[in-house]
């Protein structure tokens, strides 16, 4: 009987073309936040964002690739070069060795690179090597960019050499070393490939370098980066189990708990309804968001903590007056009174008669309510109070205000966040505005 009632709920639900759309965005975000946990798990989650490698290889502030697809540009994108794909020319003397290592790229973008580094990794060597480098272009020529000592780990960040920027006419290096000479006024981008020769001399029989030249693009993934270098695409699909499984917990525990609370208010009257009715009443004039801002500031910012105050200044919501409103004739019930009759205890009464009676009015009460936990989350992150661990949607909202994205350009930064944010409000509605019509008696014959 119950299994029939549902599929004909269902089949009323089909009827409902908002609540397909609804369906299909929570699916979609279900299916995300599923593929997001097994695909990368939470310590390498928070590895990576916290700035594990391969972060240094990431440009600084880059726009997503798909905006550079749809505005039909030609925007560079991250090249590396390693001395593993090289051919090293090793070439002995007494004491030492002498290493020559080509490090090549072919370019063909339109734009120039935003930054240009070198990574050096010399483990093992008695006394610290020392290397030469130059720049060849396809055109023939070659640039000197100088010598350096190499320790155990080393950047040379060629972007930030004053002294080659002032060799290359003003231009900064990343931008003067790939530009077409024969081009007056704003430079263009020579193509072709490019090779960095690494002459490094040695005092060892057998310890190597190992080097990567990286020309950081102007577009990366389909979320671009921020200003610490970090895929912004890791913390909009962590945002995601993390926005619904606060929205999940909050709402389940508010409704149930509340639920509860004014059934046996209902049940038991006298003093113990009068409690919890005034309780309610002074719940209901104290303001949920300034209370968590206190908790974050003074206490701790920790999603499980918030969720916790979520929850307890929840149970005594306004919501308890809307069921016992509901539950008040239920309780003269005639069944009820048959209940009473033979015996059954007054916990049984409450939990197996009169809160089942009201659940069909429960769950689109229920689906409504989990997009304003999520709204709330991310408000307190963008407040500075989210969890200072987990990537969020608030986080990287957060972020972007704390380094004026929207006035420095970096729309993406924005607006990728508070769209999936407008999705999950979108499809939560949807499906509890038509589940409200199918299961609200006084709304099911409009």
């Amino acid at each position: 009987m119950i299994g029939a009632r549902w599929r004909e709920h269902w089949e009323e639900l089909r009827r409902y073309p908002s609540a397909l759309v609804g369906m299909a965005i929570i699916a979609l975000l279900v299916g995300l936040s599923l593929y997001t946990v097994i695909a990368i798990p939470y310590s390498q989650a928070l590895e990576k964002w916290r700035g594990g490698e391969p972060w240094q290889l990431h440009p600084v502030n880059a726009a997503p690739v798909w905006l550079d697809r749809l505005t039909g540009g030609r925007e560079a994108r991250t090249l590396i070069a390693s001395s593993e794909d090289a051919e090293v020319e090793e070439v002995p003397f007494e004491g030492g060795r002498r290493l020559r290592i080509p490090l090549e790229v072919d370019y063909d973008y339109a734009g120039f690179p935003s930054e240009l580094n070198l990574f050096l990794h010399a483990e093992g060597h008695p006394q610290r090597p020392f290397a030469r480098l130059a720049w060849q272009t396809p055109d023939g020529r070659e640039i000197a960019l100088g010598g350096h000592r190499i320790g155990r780990e080393d950047r040379i960040s060629l972007s930030q050499d004053r002294a080659l920027e002032r060799r290359l006419g003003g231009l900064v290096p990343h931008v003067g070393l790939l530009a077409d000479p024969e081009i007056e006024g704003e430079p263009q981008v020579l193509p072709g490939r490019y090779r960095l020769l690494l002459d490094a001399v040695v005092f060892d029989d057998t310890a190597g370098i190992d080097a990567e030249l990286v020309l950081y693009g102007r577009v990366h993934g389909i979320a671009g980066t921020d200003h610490q270098r970090r895929d912004l695409s890791l913390a909009l699909m962590w945002g995601t189990p993390v926005a619904l499984a606060f929205g999940l917990l909050a709402a389940v525990g508010t409704t149930v708990t509340t639920l509860v609370i004014a059934a046996v208010g209902v049940w038991y009257r006298g003093w113990v309804d009068a409690v919890i009715q005034r309780l309610t009443e002074v719940n209901m004039i104290l303001p949920l968001l300034p209370i968590l801002v206190m908790v974050g500031t003074l206490y701790s910012t920790s999603i499980w903590l918030m969720l916790g105050v979520v929850v307890v200044l929840g149970i005594f919501s306004a919501g308890i007056k809307m069921y016992r409103a509901m539950l008040l004739p239920i309780r003269e019930a005639p069944y009820i009174e048959a209940a009473r009759a033979y015996g059954a205890g007054n916990l049984r009464i409450v939990m197996r008669y009169m809160i089942p009676r009201i659940l069909p009015v429960l769950i689109p009460t229920f689906v409504t309510l989990i997009p304003t936990f999520v709204f709330l989350e991310a408000s307190l992150a963008v407040l500075g109070l989210g969890d200072p661990v987990l990537p969020t949607w608030g986080k990287v909202l957060n972020d972007a205000q704390s380094q004026s994205a929207l006035y420095n350009g970096y729309y993406y930064w924005v607006v990728s966040p508070a769209v999936l944010l407008m999705l999950t409000g979108l499809g939560f509605a949807m499906l509890g505005f038509a589940l409200d019509r199918i299961f609200n008696p006084r709304l099911r014959s409009l």
